[in-house]
């Protein structure tokens, strides 16, 4: 559910990117709502109010969040002050890569693939199966960055919609393979033979 509740910003980005660009008043002062731009500040205002939320309710971000967060606010930020969508199309690509990055550094630092320290608490895998599944992971993260990159500089037209329906689509998808692989390797502790 936590996954999902990451998406909130995107999807907020998306609907109001998809707006007809009007003006509209609030508060005495007129704002652009719709386009680029616009999407750009209520994705920047969303993230920081759900992952504000979050910390106020866990009392910590984890830091794939921080890491989204900052990537939020510095790219986007970036969009707005140079009045370039260049650096938003970059944000995805990089949060990607980054993540990637963290899960192949794991195999070389630390005692634990970064997938087994994520979930290793609440399912038992031996480590061959987790060494596989952090390089899937390794893998995703890879395909899903240059896949943002090359469609939002390819096809600039359909980059928002891929952004938001592709990437939770890939996502998706990549979490059903890895269940489907996971049911491989687990076992119910009472069908387990008795020694």
């Amino acid at each position: 559910m936590k996954q999902f509740i990451d998406f909130i910003p995107l999807i907020l980005f998306f609907i109001v990117y998809k707006l007809d660009p009007r003006a509209v008043e609030f508060a005495n002062h007129s704002f652009m709502l719709g386009g680029i731009f616009s999407a750009t500040a209520v994705l920047i205002g969303s993230s920081v109010l759900v992952y504000g939320a979050f910390f106020a309710v866990q009392r910590r971000l984890e830091k794939g969040q921080w890491l989204t967060l900052a990537a939020c606010l510095v790219f986007g930020g970036m969009t707005l002050a140079f009045h370039s969508e260049t650096f938003l199309k970059w944000k995805a690509p990089v949060v990607n890569w980054i993540f990637a990055c963290a899960f192949l550094a794991s195999h070389f630092i630390g005692d634990k693939p970064l997938i087994q320290r994520m979930m290793g608490h609440a399912i038992s895998l031996p480590q061959p199966v987790w060494a596989r599944l952090n390089q899937a992971w390794i893998i995703f993260f890879l395909i899903a960055g240059s896949a943002n990159l090359f469609v939002a500089f390819t096809f600039q037209q359909w980059w928002v919609d891929f952004k938001v329906f592709g990437s939770l689509g890939m996502t998706l998808l990549f979490l059903v393979g890895q269940g489907i692989y996971l049911s491989r390797h687990l076992h119910d502790p009472a069908e387990q033979p008795q020694k």
